[in-house]
């Protein structure tokens, strides 16, 4: 979605009487995002090659906040401030775990950021801004912090759901009541179905950055060893977990799984929630790690020995430009 066409109707834009921070302030920190990534990168074919979200000003001025996969083997990354002005940036590291990235700009910025803060209760109203001004801002409320766990071998003990959603979600800032960064914007889902069907944004708790920051920045990733990867996209459906995709060339590709089993368990431990199935995977050990998956189609049973790997060696690093 280019960001030139769109705004969020005025109806659902917050109103500064509704809140007791600098409406105006907060929005300058999110700066509108353009990531480039190479036509050979691992994830060109899933994520794109262009890619447009959000980052976020932290307190300071001197990094910046977005969503991984905005920036994932990014070669470059262009910010737009609310001023117009236009600053390059160079991905200082991700956490794989969080899915956070930290961006480290190659130009000043005229923001002063903004603070990260623990999550509100659920019921709090809360403000879900894109980058790009005050007309890409929804006033919405936290429903829900909740786990999450995602097709993609990943997993949050507890995730920010909002509603109503913003339709430019992609490491959009989540404001708190008191104007503190709480969250930043990741996902958009489905709540029930028919009629009565809503969407509602997911958001990473910015809580997760800071334990996490001097490891980034030094590393280059998050905390902990590297986790033990699969490369499968699985999907919970009928009471299974089937495999609805493979990494192409990842671990479990090259092993011989296949689209359409069900994975039932992982080195004899039976798994039926997508939860159950990474942390089984991780609990084996680090990176590199072989285990056995039983696989499931129709009345056929069949055991695979898949030996992991770390994600981000089928990565392209980022580069300073």
């Amino acid at each position: 979605m280019p960001d030139t066409d769109w705004a969020i109707p005025p109806a659902f834009r917050p109103a500064q009487s509704d809140f007791r921070f600098d409406l105006d302030r907060a929005q300058r920190a999110v700066l509108s995002l353009k990531a480039t990534v190479p036509a050979d990168a691992f994830t060109a074919q899933t994520l794109g090659t262009e890619r447009e979200g959000s980052a976020i000003v932290l307190e300071g001025g001197k990094l910046l906040a977005t969503i991984g996969y905005l920036v994932t083997e990014a070669e470059e990354i262009w910010l737009t401030g609310t001023d117009g002005t236009v600053v390059q940036a160079h991905v200082a590291g991700i956490d794989g775990r969080t899915g956070i990235a930290v961006l480290q700009p190659l130009g000043r910025l005229r923001s002063e950021g903004v603070a990260i803060a623990a999550p509100p209760e659920a019921g709090a109203a809360c403000v879900l801004a894109a980058g790009g001004g005050a007309d890409r801002a929804v006033a919405t409320k936290l429903v829900a912090r909740q786990e999450f766990a995602g097709y993609w071998e990943y997993v949050l003990d507890e995730a920010l759901f909002t509603a109503p959603a913003h339709p430019f979600w992609g490491g959009a800032a989540l404001f708190g009541p008191d104007g503190s960064l709480v969250g930043i914007g990741s996902l958009v889902l489905q709540e029930g179905g028919g009629p009565a069907a809503r969407d509602m944004n997911m958001a990473v708790p910015a809580a997760l950055l800071p334990p996490a920051l001097d490891t980034i920045l030094t590393t280059g990733r998050g905390p902990g060893a590297p986790r033990p990867w699969l490369g499968v996209f699985a999907a919970e459906q009928d009471g299974a977990i089937v495999v609805a995709g493979l990494a192409e060339d990842g671990p479990a590709d090259r092993a011989g799984v296949r689209s359409g089993e069900a994975i039932r368990a992982v080195d004899g431990t039976e798994v039926t929630e997508l939860a159950e199935l990474w942390r089984a995977v991780w609990a084996r050990g680090d990176a590199g790690v072989e285990v056995t998956l039983t696989l499931v189609r129709g009345e056929r049973e069949r055991r695979v020995r898949v030996a992991t790997a770390d994600r981000a060696s089928f990565l392209k690093r980022p580069r300073l430009h």
